[in-house]
């Protein structure tokens, strides 16, 4: 299974990892080594959906059977080692609205309704609530801050990238958890690179709107056709500086969603027929508050 991904260079920021039932999944060792989370990246593979939802596809929203999603989220639970009961989802529309997530939200968008909308990013310093967040080509942000415990899941689009949401995040974490930006660990997940990743000219005046021009080289470039090849990988790695997050605290991907579609959905290589994959991320309990 390891020899049929296809990685932009040698490195495994991202590697994958069998769970104790077989489903595998991806993970990051500087997320791991700090020894306070479980997180998790999914793959296409090990669930139970079918046709073009093949076979772990976890949205309960683009026309799969529901049992069968509530099946693949009980499998990557497994996997993951967290329960589906303990998941909180976010409410994805391309914002960069990030939600502050308490014991009374733990279930939602699984077990229960969310009462919320317009929710790209979710933080919590609760241990034992898994954030998740979903994905078919645009950027997953981790965040965890092992000296306040407290973490943080994000969505980022090229509409949140713009909006630098990473910062926007981190910022929250300050706020809330007075977690200081030197302390977080920052992890950029799965997504479409910046060889698969053509926009129109209205999206790169955005991005230069935003970012300086000294790093327009690195985040684009202009082709004959008069379309651009963006770098979300870069320009999230670029707000993750600004917020003053340390670059030896960084993992930038280099796993494509569009250059795997075998593995993993993507929005740009099916066409839009596809399911979703998942990101996971749960502060771990202390031994004092295990049962």
């Amino acid at each position: 299974m390891t020899d049929t991904w296809n990685y932009k260079d040698e490195s495994k920021v991202w590697e994958l990892h069998i769970g104790k039932n077989g489903v595998p999944y991806l993970s990051n060792s500087m997320l791991e080594e700090t020894g306070i989370v479980r997180h998790g990246f999914s793959t296409r593979l090990g669930g139970v959906s079918e046709g073009i939802f093949s076979t772990m596809n976890l949205s309960f929203s683009r026309g799969d059977d529901k049992n069968a999603v509530m099946e693949n989220f009980r499998r990557i639970g497994e996997a993951i080692d967290v329960c589906p009961e303990d998941m909180v989802f976010s409410r994805q529309t391309h914002t960069v609205n990030i939600r502050e997530i308490t014991e009374a939200d733990r279930g939602k968008g699984i077990m229960c309704p969310v009462d919320y909308d317009d929710v790209d990013g979710l933080i919590t310093n609760v241990p034992g609530i898994c954030l998740v967040t979903f994905y078919a080509d645009c950027v997953p942000l981790f965040f965890v801050d092992p000296v306040n415990r407290a973490i943080g899941l994000t969505h980022s689009g090229w509409r949140g990238t713009v909006g630098k949401i990473g910062k926007r995040t981190v910022e929250r974490m300050t706020e809330a958890y007075q977690s200081r930006p030197e302390d977080v660990l920052a992890c950029i997940g799965p997504s479409i690179c910046q060889d698969c990743y053509e926009v129109s000219k209205d999206v790169i005046e955005e991005f230069q709107k935003q970012f300086d021009h000294s790093l327009w080289e690195q985040l684009f470039y202009e082709k004959p056709n008069g379309k651009y090849q963006l770098d979300l990988w870069k320009a999230n790695e670029e707000v993750f500086l600004e917020v003053g997050i340390l670059p030896e605290h960084i993992k930038v991907t280099n796993l494509c969603t569009n250059c795997n579609p075998d593995m993993l959905f993507s929005h740009r290589a099916s066409h839009g027929k596809r399911g979703n994959l998942a990101a996971f991320l749960e502060l771990k309990k202390s031994s004092s508050e295990k049962k």
